[in-house]
């Protein structure tokens, strides 16, 4: 059995918690999801079988407590992501599910270790951060006085005049959010007077962010002034949240990133000359290029094993927190309708593919290679089915410009129980919403499409939303904000939706429809390309 970087193999007692053998219900379905004999569209009994696997034996709980809560984060290069493509690969094994590691390239290697940031001045208090990522330590605690740049460099100042006031300083690179609540509080709450004021000190800080703090450049002026090192903050827009936005792989000087609140706390001290001093301990250790991988697992097909039904996800997450929702809950339901695949369906009709992607949030490395070294599943694709962020059920599909995708879809979904179809809503031919792995295959013209969850339906009608504020890439991105009740219905819909498309005795059309109005332009917008 493989070992992990900390020593450890998975232990037999948690394999056999999420491997062991389906038990039927003795008395039926039964709980808040029992199911009446009426919901079902077909007499399929393996769709019944289906149901009664993924619905009543699901093991997606413990299945994520183990990716989340063990392995942990799981960014491009670190010991974590490897450590959990082996056990992708231990936990198929268990299911007799054939899957291999396929290497796509290269990627800087970096771990983070232990990272404490305190005030030590004029008061004591702990603070809230994160690293950047590849940011290199601070060879162990490091304190040092606090430089606010936004103050001491204001815009047109010749930097001859304020370089010297870095050097040996924690440099605050950005102005503050002039508050930290949310928006939609402040609109209900607040004056109006009052909101636009902060809507204008917002807009003011973000001129500042984009032209001259945010920028790579004044990265490197910091690190040749000799600051001690970088500290900024990304606040999500909610309550106790901000994002890993960055990364530092050019710097030879850490760059940490605060929460909103601590962020303006240290900012408002410099500001008013209260002398805040910091100590700072950033573990990490930078290495050399790293090899990295897609897992794929198969199930091949009995009479067309060259036509292809592709469940697709991201392993791969930021290091802000564990990844949960980003795309941890994608990765467990493509895994878990593997497994009801493989006990329902083991031997499919076409070829049914698992691709658990590595380097998503580095520009689709990995579906991007997976298309290109792999044309035949890319001209014999049926169809690809991605799961990528958040945890509510699947709500919308959208046809991703192809024309029939709209027939092919209400077929596939009549086989599905009501319980399940009924929440979800087909958009044909609809817009290309891009951001996943189904954009690399969209582009070329193969059928694959982006189940997208409930709060990912919502960005499009309004964009302050519950995801966006408190999951993407956050620090708060974590297992407990999954909601299992849905995660196992996307499980048991993904397992049924493979099954429907890889029986489906007509192969999907690839014939393009004349995309929706692009409003910028008036006419009708083009064919998503490859980039």
């Amino acid at each position: 059995m493989d070992c992990y970087p900390n020593g450890r193999s998975w232990s037999k007692s948690i394999l056999r918690l999420i491997t062991r053998a389906a038990v039927p219900s003795v008395l039926g379905f039964a709980g808040p999801f029992a199911l009446q004999a009426q919901s079902f569209p077909t007499d399929d009994p393996l769709i019944h079988r289906m149901w009664e696997v993924g619905m009543e034996n699901s093991r997606t709980e413990a299945l994520a407590q183990v990716l989340m809560d063990s392995i942990g984060p799981r960014w491009a290069g670190t010991p974590n992501l490897a450590s959990a493509q082996d056990w992708l690969l231990q936990v198929y094994a268990s299911w007799g599910v054939s899957a291999r590691k396929e290497q796509y390239g290269t990627y800087l290697g970096w771990e983070q270790g232990i990272l404490h940031v305190d005030l030590i001045a004029p008061r004591v208090q702990s603070l809230e951060a994160k690293m950047w990522a590849f940011s290199p330590s601070t060879g162990g605690p490091v304190e040092g006085d606090v430089v606010a740049l936004p103050m001491v460099a204001p815009l047109g100042v010749d930097p001859a005049q304020w370089l010297p006031l870095l050097e040996g300083k924690w440099v605050l690179i950005f102005p503050p959010e002039p508050t930290c609540r949310p928006d939609q509080d402040l609109e209900k709450l607040a004056r109006p007077e009052t909101v636009e004021r902060l809507k204008a000190l917002r807009e003011e800080n973000r001129i500042w962010r984009d032209e001259v703090g945010g920028t790579e450049e004044m990265e490197q002026i910091l690190d040749e002034a000799g600051a001690l090192g970088i500290i900024g903050s990304f606040w999500s827009g909610g309550w106790g949240t901000f994002r890993v936005w960055d990364t530092g792989d050019d710097l030879g000087i850490p760059y940490v990133g605060l929460s909103c609140e601590d962020y303006g706390l240290v900012y408002r001290l410099a500001k008013n000359n209260q002398h805040p001093k910091l100590r700072i301990e950033a573990d990490a250790e930078r290495g050399g290029e790293v090899p990295q991988f897609n897992v794929i697992a198969e199930l091949r097909g009995s009479e067309l094993p060259e036509e292809y039904v592709v469940l697709s996800a991201h392993l791969d997450s930021w290091h802000s927190a564990t990844g949960a929702s980003d795309d941890g809950t994608g990765t467990i339901v493509t895994l878990e309708a593997m497994r009801i695949l493989s006990e329902t369906y083991p031997k499919p009709r076409r070829t049914v593919l698992v691709g658990h992607w590595g380097g998503e949030e580095v520009g689709f490395r990995g579906s991007r290679t997976f298309r290109d070294d792999h044309p035949e599943v890319v001209e014999g694709l049926q169809v690809l089915f991605n799961v990528d962020e958040d945890t509510w059920r699947i709500e919308r599909i959208e046809g991703q410009g192809f024309l029939y995708a709209g027939q092919h879809f209400a077929r596939w979904l009549s086989l599905v129980p009501r319980q399940i179809s009924e929440h979800v809503s087909l958009v044909s031919p609809g817009t290309q919403p891009g951001g996943s792995d189904h954009m690399p295959f969209v582009c070329v013209g193969a059928p694959a499409f982006d189940l997208g969850r409930l709060s990912m339906s919502s960005r499009f009608r309004s964009p302050v939303d519950e995801y966006w504020q408190y999951i993407h890439h956050t620090n708060r991105d974590t297992y407990d904000k999954i909601v299992f009740d849905d995660l196992k219905e996307n499980a048991t819909l993904v397992a049924m939706l493979a099954y429907a498309a890889s029986e489906d005795p007509e192969r999907f059309p690839r014939d393009r429809a004349v995309l929706p109005i692009d409003p910028s332009t008036g006419e009708p917008r083009e064919w998503l390309a490859c980039r």
